[in-house]
């Protein structure tokens, strides 16, 4: 049994097997998932597990050199965006690093992410692309 990291097997199969360039989603309970792309849905109630939970789990467990949010993050959901920017601080990442699209591409960016989890987060727009970096 793994005595530290991510205990979902599910989400620490999907972070093993990703190599540079390669991206991973992490969502609301709302966010459409396209067929093909592979769910792992943590989601057990509205709010539980919350998206920075799983934010920062997941985030610990890998290198991430890009983050794509939805530009209505902004408006939206203002104090969520300065909690995951304080996060990505934290984690190295600055502004240059974080790119914003429109909601219906980051949408279509999930077609080309290793996976999607889901959370049971219901705060708009909580739903963000990391890109995996070299850890050397």
């Amino acid at each position: 049994m793994k005595k530290h990291g991510i205990l979902n097997s599910e989400v620490a199969d999907v972070l093993a097997h990703m190599g540079h360039t390669d991206r991973i989603c992490i969502g609301d309970c709302g966010l459409p998932i396209p067929e093909g792309t592979r769910r792992i849905d943590l989601a057990l109630r509205f709010g539980l597990p919350s998206f920075m939970d799983v934010l920062c789990e997941t985030g610990a467990d890998m290198k991430i050199e890009k983050v794509i949010l939805a530009e209505e993050i902004k408006e939206k959901s203002p104090a969520l965006l300065k909690e995951i920017e304080e996060y990505l601080r934290g984690e190295g990442i600055d502004g240059e690093m974080i790119e914003f699209v429109p909601h219906e591409e980051l949408k279509r960016l999930t077609r080309d992410c290793r996976a999607v989890i889901r959370t049971g987060e219901t705060t708009p727009y909580a739903n963000i692309i990391l890109q995996s970096g070299c850890i050397f």
